[in-house]
């Protein structure tokens, strides 16, 4: 049992074209109290059918879900964004692409991580992306600090505290836990990240945090 519990159910939907790898992944989830898999597909069209039969909190999805196609998961993500908006989409994959993660966001994913990721940091993702919150794992978030290497300037620049309430999104955190961490009300932490997001001309958490690494700014 990993630390922080939810006091609600997670419903799950696991995406994968391996069926052995999908029974893994939910052996090892249900373990937690508050996950359950309530549905499984492999490939994109399935995944469409499960998503709208049972109404996920997350969907966690390879973007490899045929032998035909290496990303047919961003389409996924795109589809799945658009008509389900209150679900998260979570990419689980063995790619470690900086710009597939950059076009995952895009696509409507919320978080990406490498499928060897630690069961324990897995488990924190979900738990973040199924309240609203973005999740990337290090080494995802360093591919695209590393791809992002122009540097633009903007209209009107981050203030101290926004940019300390910006390092603490990237970290997954809620308005409450970033307001926690800064002495600030939760409502004050909310205040905050909608002038990030303003500021950088973005309309997502996540695509806050890639625009900031694309700027230089984390």
């Amino acid at each position: 049992m990993t630390a922080e519990v939810s006091t609600r159910t997670i419903r799950l939907v696991l995406v994968d074209d391996h069926a052995i790898l999908r029974q893994g992944l939910r052996s090892v989830l249900q373990r937690e109290q508050d996950l359950v898999v309530v549905g499984e597909a492999a490939s994109e069209a399935e995944a469409e059918a499960v998503v709208r039969a049972t109404t996920p909190d997350v969907v966690l999805l390879d973007l490899k879900l045929s032998a035909g196609s290496d990303y047919e998961g961003l389409s996924l993500c795109t589809t799945l964004s658009a008509a389900h908006p209150d679900t998260g989409l979570l990419v689980l994959t063995t790619f470690l692409d900086e710009d597939l993660v950059v076009r995952a966001v895009h696509a409507g994913a919320r978080g990406y991580v490498v499928k060897d990721v630690d069961t324990t940091e897995l488990v924190r993702a979900i738990r973040a992306i199924s309240v609203g919150d973005s999740a990337f794992d290090s080494r995802s978030a360093a591919a695209v600090v590393r791809s992002m290497s122009g540097r633009t300037q903007m209209r009107q620049p981050l203030t101290e505290r926004e940019l300390e309430v910006l390092r603490l999104l990237a970290t997954g955190l809620s308005n409450a836990r970033i307001g926690e961490q800064l002495f600030i009300s939760a409502t004050t932490a909310k205040f905050h990240v909608s002038n990030i997001m303003r500021k950088l001309e973005v309309s997502r958490r996540a695509e806050a945090v890639y625009t900031a690494s694309k700027r230089g700014l984390i």
